[in-house]
């Protein structure tokens, strides 16, 4: 089985994780409504100056071009993930504490694979869903503090996982398009919106320096992990991506011990073993079957393997990996394989 959509889904875990304590390190200077809509402008430009680069630079794209018919999805996910989500949890921060919210914000790894597995219906089996809860479990423990308030605080907070795992199963349905894009035109869409709105509400537009450090904390932590996000998706499907994404919580608490000196508790001992344990239930899974493709026409990045053997036109590119609209047709065999773009099947 391809292993490289499990590393691209760690990557994107990291660089989010790894966001959070430095994320920190500017709340207390910035109004955080202001800073989460800094976050998503940060990404938002920082990848507009990428395609730039790239397009002064005429190297080519080799992703599939968001085209006119994914843009309601595009829409649904600006709303749901770069919109909705973080005003929810803005609403949920202001009326519980933080010891909660974290906690809570946990839900978003089992809204994801929730989502997934009963309305998208991809296969999640016992070793799966025993590694993700492991990873959850895990996640939990690195923000319980000894209680749980549950109120409007909580409710809200929740609806902001809500619409994430939404937001992450929609995505799935771009995954095929260039990330570059995806990623940019939430960033740039998401990041205005939640700007305005904190300005509206009364926050204060901080300082060139903040500015910088939010913008660049955004490009890495939210723009290029989200990027990578949507690469794994393609390559592993939703619930396992946000499996390995849960992971996030457990690299910002390491980093957090490093940057800001906290202390190593046993909380956090106790939550590397159960993450562990998780992620070996996940890298040692093995899913293989005799499955049927379906005939099928659609656009993405690939290689004429065992999937891709279709005739070219003059137009197409000669090397690999190469982009073009191309037909599969129906396929039946037997092979290891994830839940990928081609692998979409019942069971």
């Amino acid at each position: 089985m391809n292993r490289s959509g499990i590393v691209l889904a760690l990557a994107s875990a990291a660089l989010f994780g790894a966001s959070t304590p430095f994320a920190k390190l500017l709340l207390g200077a910035v109004n955080p409504w202001m800073l989460a809509g800094l976050l998503y402008l940060g990404a938002g430009i920082g990848l507009a100056a990428v395609h730039l680069v790239r397009s002064a630079l005429r190297i080519p794209a080799v992703d599939a071009p968001l085209r006119r018919n994914d843009l309601p999805w595009l829409a649904l996910i600006i709303t749901t993930g770069g919109v909705l989500g973080p005003l929810f949890l803005m609403f949920g921060l202001a009326r519980t504490d933080a010891a909660s919210a974290s906690l809570l914000l946990n839900l978003e790894g089992l809204a994801t694979m929730g989502i997934a597995w009963m309305v998208f219906h991809e296969n999640v089996d016992r070793r799966l869903l025993f590694g993700a809860f492991a990873i959850l479990g895990g996640a939990a423990m690195l923000s319980w503090q000894g209680h749980l308030a549950f109120a409007w605080g909580a409710l809200f907070i929740a609806g902001a996982c809500l619409c994430w795992g939404i937001d992450n199963n929609l995505t799935r349905k771009l995954s095929s398009a260039d990330p570059l894009q995806i990623a940019m035109l939430k960033g740039l869409v998401a990041g205005t919106v939640n700007v305005a709105l904190a300005m509206w509400s009364g926050a204060s537009f901080p300082g060139p320096a903040l500015v910088g450090g939010g913008a660049v904390i955004g490009f890495v932590g939210y723009g290029v992990s989200l990027a990578l996000f949507v690469l794994a998706l393609r390559a592993l499907g939703t619930a396992r991506t946000g499996a390995y994404f849960s992971l996030a919580p457990f690299i910002g608490a390491v980093l957090a011990v490093i940057v800001l000196h906290e202390q190593i508790t046993a909380f956090l001992l106790a939550a590397a073993f159960l993450m562990a344990v998780g992620l070996w239930l996940h890298l040692s899974e093995r899913h293989e079957h005799e499955h049927s493709h379906e005939t099928i026409e659609h656009e993405h990045r690939h290689v004429h393997d065992e999937h891709h053997q279709h005739a070219h036109g003059p137009d197409t590119p000669p090397s690999e990996p190469h982009t073009h609209w191309h037909r599969h047709e129906p396929l039946v065999h037997k092979h290891p394989h994830y839940p990928d773009l081609h692998h979409r099947h019942s069971h």
